[in-house]
């Protein structure tokens, strides 16, 4: 498994290979893969500006889809955010439905669109709204339906069984990332 990051991820595997890529160059690569993972998201916060965010969140997994493509991926999938909608008056929420309608332009066959609610699982920033977010979703838990927060790790257990399955190409809001991603680890 090759692993393209904008960092080094501080993780090890025999079968894991890890290249630290500039995403700004990514028009000029192509995968070779026949599944590609794209799981690259930020905050404004942390970006430092809408314009940077855009980059990271809209710009670079673009980039990635038509990279696949030209390498003859089959499957694209595509973490996004429940809400996503090119017409939204939410800059945030606008950038990610623009990104969704790029990436399934961009020519692959399968291209598959995650949208969790609120991610939670470790994280090597501190974020104190999400972490509200996380204490609420914890109590409230089944009475928010499908903004009820949500591990990582189920999210990538369903991209994982998605690109298994290999459905017609579509997108999943949290609630359908949830049945198909199996047991929900505990927050």
């Amino acid at each position: 498994m090759v692993v393209w990051a904008r960092r080094d991820i501080g993780k090890a595997h025999p079968k894991l290979e890890v290249e630290v890529v500039d995403f700004e160059r990514l028009g000029d690569r192509q995968v070779d893969a026949e599944d590609v993972y794209c799981c690259l998201g930020t905050t404004i916060k942390v970006a430092g500006s809408q314009e940077a965010f855009r980059r990271v969140d809209h710009d670079y997994p673009v980039a990635l889809a038509r990279a696949a493509a030209k390498g003859g991926a089959k499957r694209f999938l595509v973490v996004s955010a429940l809400g996503a909608d090119p017409r939204a008056k939410v800059f945030y929420s606008r950038a990610k439905g623009e990104m969704e309608a790029a990436v399934r332009a961009a020519g692959v066959r399968g291209t598959y669109i995650f949208r969790p609610s609120l991610l939670s699982g470790p994280r090597t920033e501190k974020r104190l709204g999400e972490k509200v977010g996380l204490v609420v979703g914890a109590v409230l838990g089944p009475l928010l339906g499908k903004y009820r927060p949500i591990h990582a790790d189920l999210v990538a257990a369903a991209m994982i069984t998605v690109a298994a399955q290999s459905p017609a190409s579509a997108a999943f809001d949290s609630h359908e990332i949830r049945m198909a991603g199996g047991p929900a680890p505990v927050l």
